[in-house]
């Protein structure tokens, strides 16, 4: 297997997370991640992993 398949496998997103939020908010999020080039569901990610990180090193 090439490390570019290992890395998909590893990285491969098996989940899902629903939330509910208020449609402007949400609409507001989008439209500016939209602006900025990325996608909401990447920046959430991102918030996450970094959280993650951030609250791992507490323990």
């Amino acid at each position: 297997m090439t490390t570019t398949k290992k890395k998909n496998k590893k990285n491969k997103k098996d989940s899902q997370l629903v939330l509910r939020v208020n449609k402007e908010e949400r609409d507001a999020f989008v439209e500016l991640c939209e602006d900025m080039d990325t996608s909401a569901s990447r920046e959430i990610r991102r918030f996450m992993k970094e959280f993650i990180a951030e609250h791992s090193e507490e323990e």
